[in-house]
């Protein structure tokens, strides 16, 4: 990815609020066999979204986080609705989060099949909060490109669900935007949930810089299930990822960057799919050029 060709000029967008989104951004990071080989590559004490693999367990993705708590990072756990089997279960989770002083969580429906009560992310909320976790700040997923299993009028109302869930429960939030790749279709979504009274800041989500082989090898990691599922609802961004080249991620950074106080968009949520060093640096090489 270092090779990507500079952007044209009037593109660039504003090189400020870039280099603020990159020096902060949070690495999501997925159980997989390498992330600990790859966390390695991981700047001092990052901000990093560890996801809930349906291969595996929560309790998996809490055991990530207490690990990499201890190397001084600050972790997102990912609570996938599908995933959590029970009320027991989620007092569990209340449990294992106040203990670890997890402060902030991502909260979504998640592709798994579901093993208990909750079906989606608003349902499991509910109970999540009526414990009152001692957590600060709750991450909801959003879809500017649309989602294939659900209608937009569906994906608005639960947006706005969540929000007033966040909200009543007296939590910061925010919304992180699933995987697109035409910045004038966020900026066109991202405006239009503003004026339906979405009012969360926005975390844009970005893919990371990966190239096509890596990909291929954690979509299988993942399992053909999951994968299927998840081609099945991505399949755009899946494409875009697997041409040839690849793509550059400050293409859909940069013009975003422009618009990004009267938007709120106020982090990057990076999808490294584990591939921490091309990404890092990337943003360090990104970083380097926004300086000069």
């Amino acid at each position: 990815m270092g090779g990507a060709k500079a952007l044209p000029r009037k593109n660039r967008g504003d090189q400020t609020v870039q280099r603020q989104l990159l020096e902060n951004m949070t690495y999501e990071l997925i159980p997989l066999k390498n992330v600990h080989d790859q966390a390695e590559f991981l700047p001092a004490n990052s901000t990093m979204s560890v996801t809930s693999s349906p291969a595996k367990t929560i309790d998996d993705t809490l055991d990530l986080c207490a690990a990499f708590a201890a190397q001084g990072h600050t972790t997102i756990p990912h609570f996938a609705a599908r995933m959590v089997e029970s009320e027991e279960h989620v007092e569990r989770i209340v449990q294992r989060v106040n203990e670890q002083g997890i402060k902030k969580v991502f909260i979504i429906g998640g592709d798994a099949e579901q093993r208990g009560p909750f079906y989606d992310a608003a349902s499991f909320m509910r109970s999540f909060f009526a414990l009152s976790p001692n957590i600060e700040t709750v991450g909801i997923g959003c879809y500017p490109d649309g989602h294939g299993g659900i209608p937009e009028e569906a994906l608005l109302s639960a947006l706005q669900e969540k929000q007033a869930l966040i909200n009543d429960a007296g939590y910061q939030g925010y919304i992180a935007t699933q995987m697109c790749f035409d910045p004038d279709q966020i900026k066109s979504w991202l405006s239009e949930q503003r004026a339906n009274g979405i009012t969360l800041p926005c975390h844009l989500g970005v893919p990371g810089a990966i190239d096509r082989t890596r990909l291929v090898t954690i979509s299988l990691r993942l399992g053909i299930g999951h994968s299927a599922r998840y081609l099945k609802k991505n399949s755009a961004s899946v494409i875009r990822l697997l041409s040839p080249g690849g793509y550059n991620p400050s293409k859909l950074l940069a013009p975003l960057s422009s618009h990004a106080t009267e938007l709120n968009i106020t982090n990057i949520h990076c999808f490294t799919f584990n591939a921490v060093d091309t990404t890092e640096d990337w943003r360090l090489k990104t970083l380097a050029k926004l300086k000069n």
